[in-house]
Parts: C-alpha cells; structure tokens; sequence
C-alpha cells in the first residue's frame, strides 16, 4: 500500500471521528494535537480504527505520534500481509 493510500484513509477516520474538520488541509506535516484537534481519546479511537483498517498493530511502548506523516509511515513499515 502507498503512502497517498494510506494517507486517504486516515483522512476518512479524521472525516468521521471529526466531522467539522476540514480533512482537506491535512498535510503528512500537520501536527495531529496543534492543526487535527487530536486529544488522547481520539488519538486512541484514532489508532483502534486505523488497526481495524489497515491490519497493523501499534506499540503501546514508542514514543507518540506528532505528525501525520509519522503515522503514514508506522503503518507502511508495520503493516502485516493482506
């Protein structure tokens, strides 16, 4: 999967867990606290949605995300087979 796939598809679970953001300005530089309005909740409904979607496991031990590019890239280099 590329890295503009998997860029949509966080998007979309943006789009839904956040209907009044405007999922179209999100960059792979946005900061998911500072531009996203990401809090701890939605960080975690965020990563369940994202496991479920795209068949990845995150490791509760690293370091938190700050940027969406970080996220596009966890999943890319984590993904499992499909």
């Amino acid at each position: 999967m590329t890295d503009t796939e998997i860029f949509e598809g966080l998007k979309e679970i943006l789009a839904v867990m956040k209907p009044h953001l405007d999922t179209s300005s999100a960059t792979l530089e946005s900061n998911l606290v500072r531009d996203l309005g990401i809090d701890s909740l939605s960080m975690l409904l965020m990563s369940l949605a994202l496991e479920n979607k795209f068949k990845v496991n995150f490791d509760t031990t690293r370091a938190p995300f700050t940027t969406v590019g970080e996220v596009v890239t966890y999943i890319r280099e984590n993904q499992k087979e499909q």
